[in-house]
């Protein structure tokens, strides 16, 4: 079975609705989600790489990252978590930044809550990700987001395959 990112825009409500089922139990679901070993596997899109630079899975840690491109590129990320609930949810915003973590607000805050739930054949992971005004959510969407994270999502099922 190919599973498929689904990913639905609710612009008059500044919100990105993405949904996609994985072929793996929950629990190794949320560890891809939540290790940085993992994550940086499969993260970016191909052929960037994701590189932790560190990482506290808690309310009020952090993950400090950047994305590697082919030619030596870097864009830093620093995502905030507010909420964990160990193996259901998590809540988090996200921006890019520097190398040490401080934020450029040349670039919209994301806000996401990412939710993980067992189906009959392996795990559903929904997302909502809320922006602050129109202008953000159309800023990530030109960027690329849906391509990039749904190929992510492909690395994904890559890796829960192994």
């Amino acid at each position: 079975m190919t599973n498929k990112t689904l990913i639905s825009r609710d612009l008059g409500n500044k919100k990105l609705h993405i949904t996609r089922e994985f072929n793996a139990p929950a629990n190794k679901v949320w560890q891809a989600w939540t290790d940085s070993s993992l994550l940086d596997k499969w993260w970016a899109p191909k052929p960037w790489q994701a590189i932790t630079k560190s990482i506290d899975f808690q309310p009020g840690g952090s993950w400090l990252y950047c994305m590697a491109g082919p030619a030596g590129e870097k864009a830093w990320c620093r995502v905030d978590f507010k909420t964990v609930a160990t193996e259901k949810s998590f809540t988090a915003d996200s921006a890019f930044c520097d190398e040490e973590g401080i934020i450029n607000s040349d670039f919209p805050i994301m806000h996401w809550r990412c939710e993980f739930a067992a189906t009959g054949t392996g795990a559903k992971v929904e997302i909502t990700i809320t922006f602050d005004d129109d202008a953000s959510l159309e800023k990530i969407l030109g960027m690329g987001f849906e391509g990039g994270f749904t190929m992510a999502h492909g690395n994904l099922d890559e890796l829960l395959a192994e």
